[in-house]
C-alpha cells in the first residue's frame, strides 16, 4: 500500500470510483504514514485525524451511492496552516494565533471540500508566511526529506515536505514571492502559481494583498491541474482551457520559450546549472524552440517587489506589533523595520515600476509561449545557518521565483533532476495571464518524458533506522 500512496491522483480516483479502494482505507494508510514519518519531517502543526475520518466515510457513503464529485473525492489534501479552516484551529505558524479556531473555511478550502477532498492537516510554514525556509521558532522547523539537515524551502515548506514524503496527495500553499515554488523545487515536487486572482486569497493571512496568490502543490503536473480546476473562481475558470486534461501533448512542436540568461542565472551554482541545461536540452528534444529574451526593467521591477510587499505587509501587522511585539520571530522583526521606512510615494512609485514592467514583459513575450529557467539556482542550507539580517534576502538568493509574482503571471516548478549531492532542482515555466493550463501543459509533457516523479517514492533519506527494525520484529 505504500507506492499506493505515492500513485497520482487519477489512478487513486479511479480506483476508488471503481470500488477497488476505499477513501476510509486510503486514509487510514495515509494517517499510518503521518505517524511513522511526521516526527523525523515536522510537516505539520496539526493533524486532523478525527476530523478527516468523518470526512472519509462520508466520501465512502457517496462514492457507494454512485455520488462521484470528481479526481478529488476521497483523496486526501493537506492545507497550508495560514488558510482558514473551519473549527479547526489556524495559527499562521506564530504563537499569537495558537489558539484561534476559525467558524469558516478559507474559499479555497471551500472548495475543496465541496470537491470531496478530505483534508488530512494544516501543514507547517514559516512564520506568517514571511520567509523562505519553514525554520518556524514556534512549531519546529520542517526537514527537508532529502536531507532532514536542510531547509525544505518555504514559506509552504510543510505542505511540500508532506507531498515529497507521501503523507498527502497534494497540498495548498501560498505564494508572495516564491512560497509555492521554492519548496516544491527544494523538495523535488510541483508548486503552481495561478494567474493573480484566479485562486481566491480571502480567508488566508495576508503577506502582500497585491502580490499573495494561493495555489496546488503536488507530485505530479497533472494532479496541479486537477487542484487548480476545482480552486479557480467561478468566473476566471471560464477562461481555462481544460481539454488537454484529456488530450495531454505528447510533444512541445511548435512551442516557443524565451530564456533570459542575466536574471536566470545569476549566482546559480554549477550543478544546478548543469541539471538545468539537460532539461532545456530534453524540452528541445521534444520540439520545443529555446530563443533568448530581453526583459526591460527587471532589477527595478524586483526592487520594487520588495518595496510592495514590505509595506503591505507592515500594514496588516502594525496593530499586531503593538501588543505582541515580543511574541515574533527575530527575522520578522528585521522584516518589520525594513518596511517601516518605505514612505508612502515609494510605495506608489513601486506600484508604478511594476505596472510599467508588465506593459514591456507583454511585449517582449508577444511571440512566445511562455519563459523558462530554473526555480531554485543554489542547493538548500543546513536549518539554523541564516541570520535575521540575511533571512529577508533568502527568496531572491535561493531561486528565480520573485519574477512571476511582480508580474502576477502563472508559473510552474517541476522536478527536472538532482545535483551530485542529490538534491532536487526545479525547472521554472512561466507563462501570459490566464494561460494556465498552458503553463501546465508544457509542463506535463516535459515531465512525462523525464520520470523524476518516482525518485520520490525511491528517496529513504528521511526513514529512521528504528523503522526498520520494529518492521524486522513485526
Amino acid at each position: 500500500m505504500s507506492n499506493l500512496l505515492f500513485s497520482d491522483i487519477e489512478t487513486v480516483s479511479a480506483m476508488m470510483k471503481n470500488k477497488e479502494l476505499s477513501p476510509v482505507e486510503l486514509l487510514k494508510e495515509t494517517m499510518d504514514r503521518i505517524k511513522k514519518y511526521e516526527p523525523e519531517l515536522n510537516a505539520f502543526i496539526t493533524v486532523m485525524e478525527e476530523e478527516a475520518a468523518g470526512e472519509a466515510r462520508r466520501a465512502e457513503a457517496d462514492i457507494q451511492q454512485g455520488n462521484n464529485k470528481g479526481p478529488l473525492h476521497g483523496i486526501p489534501i493537506a492545507v497550508k496552516d495560514i488558510l482558514q479552516t473551519n473549527g479547526v484551529r489556524t495559527t499562521g505558524g506564530s504563537k499569537i494565533f495558537e489558539n484561534w479556531f476559525p467558524d469558516e473555511d478559507a474559499v479555497s478550502v471551500q472548495k475543496l471540500r465541496q470537491a470531496g477532498a478530505v483534508i488530512i492537516g494544516k501543514a507547517n510554514l514559516h512564520e506568517f508566511a514571511m520567509g523562505a525556509t519553514t525554520e518556524n521558532p514556534h512549531f519546529g522547523n520542517a526537514k527537508n526529506p532529502w536531507d532532514l539537515k536542510k531547509i525544505p524551502g518555504g514559506s509552504s515548506g510543510g505542505s511540500a515536505v508532506a507531498t515529497a514524503a507521501g503523507m498527502a496527495f497534494g497540498a495548498l500553499g501560498t505564494d508572495t514571492a516564491g512560497s509555492i515554488r521554492l519548496p516544491a523545487a527544494i523538495c523535488g515536487t510541483v508548486g503552481f502559481k495561478p494567474t493573480y486572482d484566479l485562486v481566491s486569497r480571502e480567508g488566508s493571512f495576508p503577506f502582500s494583498w497585491s502580490l499573495d496568490h494561493v495555489g496546488p502543490m503536488t507530485r505530479t503536473v497533472n494532479d496541479a491541474a486537477h487542484m487548480l480546476n476545482v480552486l479557480s473562481s467561478t468566473d476566471s475558470s471560464e477562461k481555462l482551457d481544460k481539454s488537454w486534461l484529456n488530450k495531454p501533448m505528447d510533444n512541445l512542436k511548435g512551442i516557443t520559450l524565451g530564456f533570459h540568461e542575466k536574471y536566470m542565472y545569476a549566482g546559480i551554482e554549477p550543478e544546478v546549472k548543469r541539471v538545468i541545461e539537460k532539461a532545456f536540452q530534453q524540452l528541445e528534444k521534444l520540439g520545443a524552440k529555446i530563443i533568448p529574451i530581453e526583459l526591460p526593467l527587471i532589477d527595478e521591477a524586483l526592487d520594487a517587489l520588495r518595496k510592495i510587499a514590505q509595506s503591505e505587509v507592515i500594514t496588516y501587522h502594525e496593530p499586531l506589533l503593538e501588543k505582541y511585539e515580543a511574541i515574533y520571530g527575530n527575522d520578522l522583526k528585521y522584516r518589520f523595520q525594513f518596511g517601516s521606512d518605505i514612505s508612502a510615494k515609494d510605495y506608489i512609485n513601486a506600484q508604478r515600476t511594476r505596472k510599467l514592467f508588465i506593459q514591456k514583459t507583454l511585449r517582449q513575450m508577444a511571440d512566445i509561449d511562455a519563459l523558462i529557467g530554473p526555480t531554485n539556482v543554489q542547493e538548500p542550507f543546513n536549518i539554523g545557518t541564516m541570520v535575521p539580517e540575511q533571512a529577508i534576502s533568502n527568496m531572491f538568493t535561493l531561486g528565480k521565483t520573485p519574477l512571476a509574482n511582480i508580474l502576477g503571471f502563472p508559473a510552474l516548478s517541476v522536478a527536472s533532476g538532482f545535483t551530485e549531492n542529490s538534491l532536487p532542482v526545479g525547472l521554472q515555466i512561466i507563462g501570459k495571464p490566464h494561460e494556465d493550463m498552458k503553463v501546465l501543459q508544457i509542463g506535463s509533457c516535459y515531465e512525462r518524458s523525464e520520470g523524476w516523479v518516482e525518485k520520490l517514492k525511491e528517496n529513504k533519506n528521511y526513514i529512521n533506522p528504528r523503522h526498520d527494525a520494529e518492521k524486522i520484529e513485526k
